[in-house]
């Protein structure tokens, strides 16, 4: 190994290492109570820059540790007031246990106004997990919170909501994880007193070799209780959207009796599971009378795509009934882009 390498390659993994002490060091302060914001930067070896904002909130005696991350993409809103709005109301003095708190998870992202990816090493936070120590900005990111903070974690929370073209309801979901049957199970607790109407399980089919890609799915395949919330639209910020997230935290702080400020469940949970993809198989401009929240039937025709010229290219086709969760709700698509997710009855 050259001399310079060698050097790049102590300046990388010092800097990790440091990332990690100062996040240790604080969550393993005997303090309590306790509320600290720290700032955990990375670099790669293309010298692009990021940073990590990371709020610890410790009760006055131990419990839980629930983890809370926000902005994996920076183009939807609604997360990242949701818990900027969660920061400023939490007393520590009425927290039981400790809250780790990733208010901006892709702060690249979140400051450029890039949709999904970081600008810098375009690459999309929520596919890089597990993440890659030595890899790009992102990777470095998605590797400290994958080899960090979820170990620490009991309860981990993944807060998403619809972005800058998308059409989106409101629901909260898990992954349905048979290797671990009993956080699976808290899992679908959670969801369900989380206050949302609609709750969704996803199959969980990976091996323990394969790369998890979501935030939240490598929680649940490294065995924690893990959920997402998924709340807001068309990346504009919305009240309600923002009240149903916070509403959603207090419920399950209050189910693990962390912090007295839930509310009862919704009174008509409507259990969906198996979501199925439209995609695009065309570039150009997409039509579709339906919004999110609409019920179709296998068969259906659900839009159409036609070239840059009006001219229709292909009419696309529901392959399953149930109700729409998000769709594409502007009419620029490329090929691959998710049309519409269908979550049928359980």
């Amino acid at each position: 190994m050259s001399k310079l390498l060698f050097t790049l390659f102590l300046f990388l993994s010092l800097s990790s290492g440091i990332a990690q002490n100062s996040f240790q060091e604080v969550f393993s302060s005997t303090k309590r109570p306790l509320k600290e914001n720290i700032r955990i930067e990375f670099q790669d070896s293309r010298n692009n820059k990021a940073f990590l904002p990371i709020s610890i909130l410790k009760g006055k005696s131990e419990g839980p540790v629930f983890t809370i991350v926000a902005g994996v993409h920076g183009f939807e809103y609604p997360p990242i007031v949701g818990v900027q709005e969660l920061l400023r109301e939490f007393n520590i003095d009425d927290l039981k246990g400790t809250l780790i708190i990733i208010p901006i998870a892709n702060t690249s992202s979140f400051f450029s106004r890039t949709s999904i990816v970081n600008p810098y090493d375009q690459v999309n936070l929520n596919g890089a997990f597990p993440g890659k120590s030595s890899g790009s900005v992102t990777q470095k990111i998605a590797d400290f919170i994958t080899t960090t903070i979820i170990p620490e974690s009991d309860v981990f929370l993944d807060i998403h909501g619809g972005g800058v073209n998308e059409d989106l309801i409101p629901f909260a979901l898990f992954y349905d994880n048979p290797n671990y049957p009993e956080q699976t199970k808290k899992a679908r607790e959670l969801t369900e007193i989380s206050g949302y109407e609609y709750i969704v399980s996803y199959p969980f089919t990976l091996k323990d070799n394969e790369p998890a890609k979501y935030v939240f799915k490598q929680a649940s395949q490294d065995g924690k209780i893990a959920l997402s919330f998924e709340s807001g639209k068309l990346g504009n910020v919305q009240k309600d959207a923002i009240s149903f997230i916070k509403n959603g935290v207090y419920n399950i702080l209050s189910n693990m009796d962390m912090y007295n400020k839930g509310t009862a469940p919704h009174a008509n949970l409507i259990q969906l599971n198996n979501p199925t993809y439209i995609s695009a198989t065309e570039t150009g401009l997409f039509y579709s009378d339906l919004k999110a929240g609409d019920t179709v039937t296998k068969g259906d025709i659900v839009g159409y795509i036609t070239n840059e010229f009006g001219e229709k290219l292909k009419e696309y086709i529901a392959d399953a009934t149930g109700i729409i969760l998000y769709k594409i709700s502007t009419p620029p698509v490329n090929v691959d882009d998710t049309l519409f997710c269908i979550s049928s009855s359980l």
